[in-house]
């Protein structure tokens, strides 16, 4: 597609980053965004603040703040309606749990039940987060565990544990809000390049701050979370998008050392509103963790950028 070239725009979908930013004044730029998917989770109520959840993210993945939201659904003709309306009440728990205002939405007629949000939210025209910022001596930190693709396919042929699922549902709910305020509140320039984990996994959302970035990202397998069961359910459960993450990025991939094919493979799931990844300056590396744990975020550090050809090492 021809680039449309207009100087308001700050950010589009040429560095592959999760939201677009357009500049309103030298204070103030919109960030916006859209995201919509098929259920998840039986629970129509759950499935739809999970979409809300995910939607949510890509605007806190940019250190934003998300302002309101438009829904977009897709639902059979002859389909339950009370189901329909589980949906957009667990979507909207989740908006008011971020302070975001539904403004009105969009539904077609369809034979599968999809659901989202376009989401509009505002941040400082010189102060958003990129894939493209990143820096050799970075620290990469991470503030969910990995494995949801894995369980929800699981779950689908009931060879999910109870607590497995659990686990994760209780994760894909989770509002990326408290992680991107304890890092917003940072100095300025201490997140140097900031996304989050979704339909591409680890590695391939690492891999796109690589390539905006120009530099390489050595991930410390032993150190990413998982979510609890997922590694038993790796066999068998690998969802389609994680096979096709594992082609498409298997050029920019290095495996060094002893790293088991069970965690190459959860490192390559396709995740459901997951965590944010951020490439934080080491000399804030200390302070970035005390804040996220302070506002209830596990984050864990679990790797580090260096120079080098763009590509992500698993080591």
């Amino acid at each position: 597609m021809p680039v449309h070239h207009d100087d308001r725009v700050l950010l589009d979908y040429r560095t592959s980053d999760d939201a677009g930013v357009y500049r309103l004044d030298d204070e103030h730029a919109l960030v916006q965004t859209v995201d919509f998917f098929t259920p998840i989770v039986d629970d129509p109520r759950t499935y739809g603040r999970i979409a809300a959840a995910n939607a949510l993210s890509d605007v806190y993945a940019m250190g934003g703040r998300p302002l309101t939201a438009l829904a977009i659904a897709a639902f059979p003709k002859d389909g339950n309606e009370a189901v329909l309306g589980q949906i957009f009440a667990g979507g909207l728990e989740a908006l008011r749990e971020a302070g975001v205002a539904l403004l009105g939405g969009h539904t077609v007629q369809d034979q599968e039940i999809k659901f989202g949000y376009a989401v509009t939210g505002d941040v400082h025209p010189v102060r958003f987060w990129s894939n493209g910022g990143a820096r050799p001596g970075d620290v990469l930190m991470l503030t969910k565990a990995l494995g949801t693709g894995i369980i929800a396919t699981a779950l689908k042929f009931d060879r999910a544990t109870p607590e497995a699922a659990e686990a994760a549902v209780r994760s894909m709910l989770g509002l990326n809000r408290a992680a991107c305020e304890a890092l917003r509140a940072l100095p300025a320039g201490a997140v140097h390049a900031c996304t989050d984990v979704t339909g591409f996994g680890l590695v391939g959302h690492g891999t796109e701050i690589a390539l905006a970035s120009r530099c390489r990202l050595v991930i410390t397998a032993a150190s990413v979370p998982l979510l609890s069961g997922v590694l038993g359910l790796v066999d068998g459960n690998v969802p389609g998008g994680g096979v096709t993450n594992r082609e498409h990025f298997a050029g920019t991939l290095t495996i060094r050392g002893d790293v088991a094919p069970a965690l190459v493979t959860v490192f390559h799931d396709p995740q459901t509103s997951g965590g944010l990844l951020a490439a934080v300056a080491p000399e804030h590396a200390s302070a970035a963790r005390e804040a996220l744990r302070a506002a209830g975020v596990d984050a864990r550090p679990i790797g580090v950028v260096e120079s080098g050809p763009a590509r992500v090492v698993l080591d």
